[in-house]
């Protein structure tokens, strides 16, 4: 079943941070994955903001497809440390990846259309059935491309995108027929030719927002990696190196990444003392806190607020 989380605010605020744009984009999140018609897919359409600061796209298991269904933008990518490539997109154009490392994406949307976009995971056990009938060979590689145009897979999406947004939960003969002819086609005119073994090291895209979403909750409380890896049903050894392979940096780093854009977003957008930020990002000693802060930032909280 679709399940719609409203990220709308009645009113945007008047200062907010590079790190606190996503909790202000102009749209709503549509998630299919609590329900039998959606087993297949993993789907979310955003409405974004008109400038984007770099983010990290992280390395997970599944295929993934960005899909553009309004506006226009100026998108650029680099690997971890390396160049910035542009692509210009518009409504129908598409991203493909099945990236083995993480790497980073931001964008300035163009016009006054808003930029909107969908995001679908195709899950793993599908895409290695179709392949295995097709080629003979379940684990194949896909091309990344970037700012590509296929009529063929928009229709597909656009199919999939009302189903998503249908009243109910969807049908799932019609889900899974849509997810196996996408598998088809991805298969069919993006196979790389890579041989087996490429993703067998990846975390599965749902283990990996799983845990993200179980740390975000718990950014006041102590970082605990058992619990985080039991959330998942992984060992800790396990879930901290796939991790660490999904998103080029360890599971306590994440954590304290996350505490300290928290911070940002109450700096920026709060009158809150600084002690009071600490501790609601779980430091009780200030000084620590901003210890961490100017590690993370390379200034201390007090000058990131006045800047």
């Amino acid at each position: 079943m679709a399940v719609e989380h409203d990220k709308k605010t009645d009113a945007p605020p008047d200062r907010t941070s590079p790190h606190g744009h996503e909790n202000y984009i102009a749209g709503h999140t549509l998630i299919s994955g609590d329900g039998p018609a959606w087993t297949d897919l993993f789907v979310q359409v955003f409405s974004r903001l008109k400038a984007q600061e770099p983010f990290l796209v992280p390395a997970v298991a599944e295929p993934l497809v960005v899909w553009v269904m309004s506006g226009e933008a100026l998108v650029e990518e680099r690997d971890l440390g390396g160049e910035w490539t542009a692509n210009r997109v518009a409504v129908g154009d598409f991203f493909l990846t099945r990236s083995v490392t993480p790497y980073e994406m931001r964008w300035h949307a163009k016009g006054d259309e808003p930029f909107q976009v969908m995001h679908l995971y195709l899950s793993v056990p599908l895409f290695e059935r179709v392949a295995e009938e097709m080629l003979g060979e379940a684990r194949i590689g896909l091309r990344d491309v970037s700012g590509g145009r296929d009529v063929q897979l928009s229709n597909l999406l656009a199919l999939i995108y009302r189903e998503l947004s249908a009243e109910g939960a969807g049908s799932a003969l019609f889900v899974q027929g849509l997810a196996q002819s996408l598998a088809v086609h991805l298969i069919r005119h993006y196979a790389s030719g890579e041989g087996k073994g490429r993703r067998q090291n990846a975390l599965p895209g749902a283990k990996l927002r799983r845990a993200i979403d179980f740390m975000d909750a718990r950014l006041h409380e102590p970082f605990d990696l058992a619990q985080v890896a039991r959330c998942v049903g992984m060992s800790e050894f396990h879930f901290s190196r796939l991790f660490r392979k999904a998103m080029g940096f360890s599971p306590s780093h994440h954590f304290i990444r996350q505490r300290v854009a928290k911070a940002q977003r109450l700096l920026q957008e709060t009158d809150s003392r600084i002690i009071e930020v600490a501790m609601a990002v779980g430091y009780s000693s200030p000084s620590h806190f901003a210890q961490i802060f100017r590690r993370e930032t390379g200034i201390s909280p007090r000058a990131y607020r006045r800047d």
